[in-house]
């Protein structure tokens, strides 16, 4: 199986709490606006939990690929074991030119 570009995961109801944030009771719709709010404090703690805590699919339910590239060098430092995978995938989706 090749490489796919980003498909999302459905986070239809605002006040759930994804599985991925079951230890700090955020809901999607808190999650939702944090990210959209360049300010935030809580923005790329939380970007860094998302990339490293919640599935591939579910990412892109919140946040584009551009987003996330545009903010690497910030997110980068807190994903751990993940680190290795989010930079072979924005790799590899640069190389078939899913991402610039």
């Amino acid at each position: 199986m090749g490489i796919m570009p980003p498909k999302k995961a459905k986070f239809d109801d605002d006040s759930a709490i994804p599985d991925f944030l079951w230890d700090r009771g955020t809901t999607v719709g808190e999650l939702r606006a944090i990210l959209a709010d360049a300010e935030h404090l809580q923005r790329i703690p939380l970007l860094r939990t998302l990339l490293r805590e919640a599935r591939p699919d579910e990412v892109w339910s919140f946040v584009s690929p551009d987003l996330v590239v545009r903010e690497w060098e910030d997110i980068k430092p807190g994903l751990g074991k993940r680190l290795a995978f989010w930079t072979w995938l924005l790799g590899a989706w640069r190389d078939r030119g899913f991402l610039k």
